[in-house]
């Protein structure tokens, strides 16, 4: 039998050892989208014994089996504490750490002349954060754009969905990566999961011809007598084209945005959910897998990413669900080859 295994340091203080006979449940949930990770940890205090921490303090998480180690999640600070019974129960729940009061209040700001990469490397500094950049993102022009009453961790949001990238706090560390990166913090490319069906407990496929678009329409602003002028992104521009409601201030930011628009459609076409029986605590968002075994082409011989993942230990054992959607990125045959071999 495999054996799960977590640790958790309070304050920098192991606790792993003293909550094992308390804890009922250890859940964790990592996103690439704007939201924060969560860890979310139930013990049973039936017996009186537990002290409540405190909230902004800050933990440490790491889970994995005993036959393979510990896998590092980050650090996550305490936001909710909860005790209720009978039965005692005590919740803690924690969010990813490094997210400042500061980056969250509202501020009036310009930008002139600068880059996409600038933007985010100012704004990185400004909260203590180490930036992480997709280098095709980095020198991309931004003549003009407005930080009108918007926070900067919402500004940075904006300009993410804008040019089709993720941003999120990890770590001490601003990551602003264009999805389908792959890439850790440091740069390094993240493994690619092999899945089988029989890894499974359950699955959910799911294809949608609702955003079907062939292309996007978007509008910037014109000079003279042409107020409006548009960018078509995709098709031959006469059949089944999604407008973007936004007036965009140049051409270049218009393109971009249309690009992004349409990117997301495609992705979004196919989804597949996918519950673990035995847990992959490596997976991440942006881990990019192949699944096998549902003798089904439009599923086997897709290229799926992870665009979500929760983690779970607890007595029904250790398991994770993983939320895929269809990549971009191509896929060698040799790989393909040898995957649906094995």
């Amino acid at each position: 039998m495999k054996k799960p295994i977590y640790s958790i340091l309070l304050n920098g203080k192991e606790l792993a050892g003293a909550l094992s006979p308390y804890l009922s449940s250890l859940s964790l949930s990592e996103s690439r989208e704007d939201e924060a990770d969560t860890v979310h940890i139930v013990l049973d205090d039936s017996k009186g014994k537990l002290a409540l921490p405190k909230r902004g303090e800050v933990l440490s998480v790491a889970i994995g089996w005993a036959d393979s180690g510990l896998v590092d999640k980050g650090t996550f600070t305490i936001t909710e504490v909860e005790h209720s019974g009978a039965p005692d129960v005590l919740t803690i729940q924690a969010r990813s750490a490094s997210m400042t009061k500061e980056m969250v209040e509202r501020i009036e700001k310009s930008w002139h002349a600068t880059t996409l990469g600038a933007i985010v490397k100012s704004l990185a500094a400004k909260h203590g954060l180490k930036p992480a950049l997709t280098p095709s993102l980095d020198s991309i022009a931004i003549p003009h754009i407005d930080q009108t009453h918007e926070s900067d961790m919402g500004f940075l949001t904006r300009l993410s969905k804008r040019y089709d990238a993720t941003m999120t706090v990890k770590d001490g560390n601003l990551l602003f990566k264009a999805i389908g990166d792959g890439k850790t913090a440091s740069g390094k490319a993240l493994p690619t999961a092999e899945i089988t069906r029989a890894d499974g407990d359950s699955h959910h496929y799911h294809v949608s011809e609702r955003e079907n678009y062939a292309s996007v329409r978007a509008q910037y602003r014109g000079t003279g007598k042409k107020k409006h002028l548009s960018v078509i992104v995709g098709g031959d521009g006469t059949h089944s084209v999604k407008v973007l409601p936004e007036i965009y201030p140049t051409k270049e930011e218009a393109t971009a945005a249309a690009q992004a628009e349409l990117n997301r459609t495609q992705r979004s076409q196919a989804t597949l959910e996918y519950t673990l029986a035995l847990a992959r605590p490596d997976l991440m968002p942006e881990s990019p897998v192949y699944v096998s075994g549902f003798n089904k082409p439009d599923i086997d011989d897709m290229q799926w990413v992870v665009r979500k993942v929760h983690h779970e230990m607890g007595d029904a054992g250790f398991t994770t669900k993983i939320d895929l959607e269809q990549s971009e990125d191509p896929v060698t045959n040799r790989h393909r080859e040898r995957f649906q071999k094995a």
